[in-house]
């Protein structure tokens, strides 16, 4: 009987204890970043069971500019981009035209067959950051050392192909990612970044209408907001010009994600 109270008890204390310390027991376990989307220009709240990310140099959002209300907001444009298909370019347009910076997630297919895209990049004010080289699911990985040559392999690639020497910033393939995982890229001089607002965007033959794609995005936007975007979409390339205006006339400021990480000195 009292075996039987006492394993009762510790179920009871375990049920009980914050969801990020229930996290640190399990490192391997793999996770699926998402964001819920919020409508009211509050900033949408990281799940409970994934507040871990912090303490890893993970970042989701800028906590420290979070006023709805304030006169002028911060937005981080972030492009996951795994390929050239004439929207890439576009999007880089419309960027240099309206004088925005944003952060770029490359694979080695980018950095090989179309690297004075990313030698564009980087000369526009760009960071050019680490996607991996292959878009393999990264929570397989188990070893630091295999997780770091992931990651390194990218930056070589980079290197050679164009010049470029990537930020150090990483963005899990898929969103998938574990707290073993976290630490690895903290180990290797990384920080991870997520996303606070992204949408269906990167079937390229389910494509939404502009109309539609802009009246989404704006419905979720808020201050702090590191937006996911893939540049890859026809629809992302039409409506940015339009996007970045609209923001500006909503006080909007367009920031880099080495101000979101305190990175600026």
């Amino acid at each position: 009987m009292k075996k039987i109270c006492s394993i009762l008890l510790c179920v009871i204390c375990l049920a009980g204890l914050p969801a990020q310390i229930k996290a640190a027991s399990t490192p391997t376990k793999p996770y699926n970043w998402y964001c819920r989307h919020v409508h009211d220009g509050t900033q949408p709240p990281c799940d409970a069971g994934m507040q871990f990310i912090s303490q890893y140099g993970g970042y989701y959002i800028d906590a420290n500019n979070s006023d709805p209300a304030a006169e002028e907001k911060v937005i981080y444009l972030t492009f996951d981009a795994g390929y050239e298909n004439g929207n890439v370019a576009k999007v880089l347009d419309a960027m240099r035209a309206e004088n925005v910076p944003g952060a770029f997630f490359i694979l080695e297919n980018v950095a090989k067959r179309n690297p004075e895209l990313v030698k564009r990049m980087a000369a526009e004010g760009h960071l050019v950051c680490n996607h991996t080289a292959s878009h393999r699911d990264m929570t397989k990985c188990h070893d630091a050392a295999g997780f770091a040559a992931e990651l390194a392999k990218m930056e070589q690639i980079c290197l050679e192909e164009t010049g470029v020497t990537m930020a150090k910033y990483y963005r899990p393939p898929e969103g998938r990612f574990s707290e073993e995982n976290l630490q690895f890229a903290s180990d290797a001089g990384y920080k991870t970044v997520f996303w606070s607002f992204g949408y269906m965007d990167w079937d390229n033959e389910r494509q939404m209408s502009a109309e539609d794609a802009l009246e989404k995005i704006l419905s979720g936007v808020h201050n702090g907001e590191v937006l996911l975007l893939h540049p890859t979409s026809a629809t992302n390339a039409a409506i940015m010009p339009a996007l970045i205006r609209e923001l500006r006339a909503r006080g909007f400021r367009f920031g880099t994600l080495d101000e979101l990480t305190g990175q600026n000195g």
